[in-house]
């Protein structure tokens, strides 16, 4: 069996703002940012550039 890492790095999704929808998963280091991230990024479902805010819940 493999060994699970113990790293700071957790796997987030981020959420569109408008719709809802989750568009895209990364990883982050909680020990470097602990406060949640928000970017810009273009979401397929509204057709546009919309702020994405990030969840820890994957779907």
């Amino acid at each position: 069996m493999a060994k699970a890492k113990k790293t700071p790095r957790i796997l987030i999704a981020l959420l569109c703002e408008k719709c809802g929808a989750q568009n895209y998963l990364t990883e982050k280091n909680k020990m470097n940012t602990p406060e949640k991230l928000k970017f810009r990024k273009y979401c397929k479902w509204c057709r546009a550039t919309t702020d994405h805010k990030e969840s820890t819940k994957l779907k």
